[in-house]
């Protein structure tokens, strides 16, 4: 069987246009899956300057905490006993996510993280706490 040119143009169309729905579909079933944007996107933007201050909290005060990774756990030494919230971040999986709201563990004000069920490669650290009426917010990329 022959074909002329203009088969093969619409044979050439039909194939990208069947290329663009299922990039649209595949985009449309990523939606939850896609770790790109956070939920509260815009109320993040909307509340920079809160997060700046408490960011910069953390540096004039000189409490970056202390963190240690060894195969089994990840050890997060802070300067003070303080409530907490911890989120570790997976960039490739959202379902990954890890979120601890606790106290430190005393006398030494540290936390311990499991990581022997958290998958090998980066991580993205955040921790939040409130002390003396200050926010204080803390963030790094770590890799396990």
């Amino acid at each position: 069987m022959m074909m002329n040119w203009g088969s093969k143009i619409m044979i050439g169309m039909g194939s990208f246009m069947l290329f663009i729905i299922g990039m649209v579909f595949y985009m449309f079933t990523m939606k939850d899956k896609d770790t790109l944007v956070e939920d509260d996107y815009y109320e993040q933007g909307i509340n920079y300057d809160k997060t700046y201050r408490a960011e910069q909290h953390v540096i004039k005060e000189k409490l970056q905490p202390q963190i240690t990774i060894n195969e089994k756990q990840i050890i997060i030494q802070l300067k003070h006993k303080i409530d907490f919230e911890l989120r570790l971040m997976r960039p490739s999986s959202a379902a990954q996510d890890i979120r601890i709201k606790r106290q430190t563990i005393e006398p030494h004000h540290i936390i311990i993280v499991d990581s022997q069920k958290m998958g090998k490669g980066l991580w993205l650290l955040t921790l939040k706490w409130k002390q003396n009426d200050q926010d204080y917010l803390y963030k790094t990329s770590i890799t396990l």
